[in-house]
């Protein structure tokens, strides 16, 4: 991995350029939209031009973040000249996705900020840090240190970053530093009950319905310590599913007593297999079995897309995953 660049060495390129490009990856999460929404209006308020990419877009589920209608969807993204490309929340440079790779092809700087410890540092300035809970801390440590605008948007945007990563500041990785942070958002003026609420009580029916029928393919392991479901095709067409759907089901497996490491299993287009995986045990490393397969990620929430069919794909990742918990 690159050497990680310092607050002040990428605070500069943030006061040297005037036109940036702010980017997450594809079928971005709450912390990939909150991130670049946050560090997006920062620039904006230092007088900059800022594009925001994303290749889907902003999840439906995500769209009351104020800010997030300035979210592009990239292949749609019309003469994007910018300087400085930063990607947020992206352990692979490939994970923009083509269209934002290409429309961030012409930058003269690329800054890469993430907190997965998978990522190899793809960046010209790289600030990676494993321990933070979220891409949002992160932000928010940046824009403090560097004495940065933080407005309503980007104060609500790293919230909610943070708070869908961390399961509602539940996760192990919540660390005191991270209730700090909130506990200033909220002297900043965060409505926490009005945001949460948004965030966790506002789902579509058709959730309800992916659940029920998810229910109907789950399995578990003989000791009880392995879980799994699986989503196909014929599902999806039949529920009227979009992408941001899926988001946070497997927490709902994840949260039996006994598991220890919960699959998730879902067709994609073009034959490939999304595998969402969480252990609640760092022996049973998930950003590492993922990595077996082409993914990565972190050791208690990783993912894999990998080619199918979605028997083949189940077979080889539940039988990496028996051999590692054979071991505790």
């Amino acid at each position: 991995m690159s050497k990680n660049a310092s607050f002040e060495e990428i605070g500069e390129v943030l006061r040297q350029y005037d036109s940036f490009a702010v980017v997450s990856h594809v079928r971005p999460d709450g912390d990939a939209i909150g991130s670049i929404l946050a560090l997006g209006h920062a620039l904006e308020g230092l007088g900059k031009k800022v594009r925001y990419l994303n290749e889907d877009g902003c999840p439906e589920s995500l769209e009351f973040l104020p800010g997030s209608e300035l979210v592009e969807v990239s292949s749609e993204a019309k003469d994007v000249e910018i300087e400085v490309a930063i990607t947020l929340d992206t352990a692979a440079h490939t994970r923009v996705g083509e269209a934002s790779l290409a429309a961030i092809s012409g930058a003269k700087v690329l800054i890469n900020i993430d907190h997965h410890i998978s990522n190899p540092g793809y960046g010209d300035l790289n600030l990676i840090d494993d321990k933070s809970p979220a891409t949002g801390q992160i932000i928010y440590d940046l824009l403090t240190a560097l004495d940065l605008p933080i407005s309503e948007i980007s104060r609500d945007s790293i919230y909610v970053a943070v708070s869908t990563d961390t399961g509602s500041f539940q996760y192990p990785g919540t660390t005191q530093r991270t209730y700090e942070m909130a506990a200033d958002l909220v002297a900043r003026g965060l409505n926490v009950g009005e945001i949460n609420s948004l965030t966790y009580d506002n789902q579509p029916y058709r959730k309800v319905e992916l659940l029920r029928s998810l229910l109907n393919t789950l399995e578990r392991s003989v000791d009880e310590k392995l879980v799994w479901w699986e989503l196909h095709h014929e599902t999806k067409e039949r529920l009227g599913l979009i992408d941001d759907d899926t988001e946070g089901m497997i927490d709902f497996i994840r949260s039996v007593r006994g598991v220890v490491v919960a699959v998730f299993f879902e067709e994609l287009d073009g034959g490939k297999i999304r595998v969402s995986m969480r252990s609640k045990d760092r022996r049973v490393n998930a950003s590492e079995i993922c990595g077996i397969f082409g993914g990565g990620g972190h050791a208690l929430a990783a993912g894999i897309r990998m080619p199918g069919p979605i028997e083949d794909a189940r077979e080889k990742v539940l039988a990496e995953l028996r051999k590692a918990i054979e071991q505790l």
